[in-house]
């Protein structure tokens, strides 16, 4: 941290600012930040170099969990814990929102199991995904977690065959075994699909007698790409059928990841996205807002909490920004920052312009948008305006009709959009 204030003239740099300087997803920052398990060294050393700093031991330790308290099972002898960084104030705990995560580990524990998280960017389904594999981890299973961000868009999503085999080879490196990819591939005679699903059940499953839980990060990014989708989506759902049936299958569990609604079209039964468990993150409520902040050693009364959540509702990423700066801070008070926070000098200002430069692109949604902020109801709007807008995160659906999700956003856009 010390780097960073002499490197940023004294100041801390923002989620999206760090994102650029070190080369790291925001969603990765957010683990190393959080001193996830699942941070590897490598990732650490990309953002110590960032700053010209060297990596050393002490900057990490393997934790034992032994004595975890709130863990709901205990951690077999023999599993090893990757390396986590040492924080300082930026260490923060996971929140629990339940049921939602005892519903995940019962799921992923019944064979053939499929379960669907989604939630708009920045929602916590990082660290509730790294909590769910961690936990099964502890049981033995073996665990992947690919997203399909890491795919080449002007290489593996052009071409399904490209695609397919792409995505076996991922799953040989992450699972460390070799690439027999070319003992099972036969593209011309029975097809990529075939050759993938052969793969995975000749080779891939039975490597060890343990479930196999594979979890798909960002399968939204193939929405795009019906060349892909359609074929890929409806392998998914065909491993799932199978996983109803056949042995072999049921040791195959799928986590879907995804941040906007389902909006592509899939034959009914060909979807994996209308069978499996839904999962939708929420916003946290007030207590939630009191666990996070605690975890800061910041105490607010009922009355600041609730002008907090006026502000920025329960939304994760935006109460960790806020605690982050208050206990970086402390000369500043929650109702300066609040005071400010929606406007371009305030803690949410590369946030919130983001947003103003992607609605700048598209002038039609940035003069609905302008309607919804400046009405004191909700309103009624072109499906397809209130699914761009929704996705992008700026508007709560309340049944056929659309509000600002957060006053945060209705104050700096009635502001930036007046003139339109």
């Amino acid at each position: 941290m010390e780097a960073e204030f002499k490197d940023n003239n004294g100041h801390r740099y923002t989620l999206e600012q760090m994102s650029e300087r070190t080369g790291l997803t925001p969603d990765t920052l957010i683990k190393v930040f959080a001193c996830e398990s699942k941070v590897d060294k490598q990732t650490l050393q990309t953002c110590f170099k960032a700053f010209r700093l060297k990596l050393e031991h002490h900057d990490y330790f393997y934790p034992d969990f032994d004595d975890e308290e709130d863990l709901p099972t205990l951690v077999p002898p023999n599993y090893i814990q990757p390396a986590i960084p040492v924080s300082t104030h930026d260490t923060i705990s996971y929140v629990e929102r339940p049921p939602i995560e005892s519903i995940c580990y019962e799921t992923l524990q019944q064979p053939g199991a499929l379960l669907r998280i989604k939630a708009p960017s920045l929602m916590g389904k990082t660290l509730l995904i790294s909590r769910i594999l961690g936990f099964l981890g502890r049981l033995e299973y073996r665990t992947i977690r690919l997203s399909l961000e890491l795919a080449d868009r002007k290489t593996h999503l052009t071409q399904l065959n490209k695609f397919l085999r792409w995505f076996c080879l991922n799953l040989s490196r992450e699972l460390k075994v070799p690439n027999c990819l070319e003992d099972y591939w036969d593209e011309e005679g029975i097809g990529a699909k075939v050759s993938c699903t052969t793969y995975i059940e000749e080779y891939l499953l039975p490597q060890a007698d343990s479930p196999l839980v594979l979890c798909l990060d960002d399968v939204d990014l193939l929405f795009p790409h019906p060349e892909i989708y359609e074929d890929f989506f409806g392998l998914l759902r065909s491993w799932y059928e199978k996983g109803r049936t056949r042995a072999s299958w049921q040791k195959l569990r799928l986590v879907l990841v995804h941040s906007t609604n389902v909006y592509i079209r899939l034959n009914i039964n060909q979807s994996p996205f209308n069978v499996g468990i839904p999962i939708e993150l929420s916003d946290f409520t007030e207590e939630q807002v009191q666990q996070l902040a605690q975890q800061y050693n910041l105490e607010f009364t009922l009355d600041q909490i609730q002008k907090l959540m006026g502000m920025i509702g329960g939304h994760p990423y935006l109460l960790i920004k806020m605690f982050a700066y208050l206990k970086s801070y402390p000369n500043f008070t929650l109702e300066q920052v609040l005071q400010e926070a929606p406007t371009d000098a305030g803690i949410y200002g590369s946030h919130l312009r983001e947003f103003w430069f992607n609605l700048q692109t598209n002038p039609e949604l940035a003069t609905v948008f302008k309607k919804i902020v400046s009405s004191t109801s909700a309103i009624n709007i072109e499906p397809v305006q209130a699914y761009q807008l929704h996705s992008m995160g700026l508007v709560e659906l309340c049944d056929n009709y659309v509000k600002p999700r957060y006053n945060l956003y209705r104050l700096y856009f009635s502001s930036h959009l007046k003139d339109m």
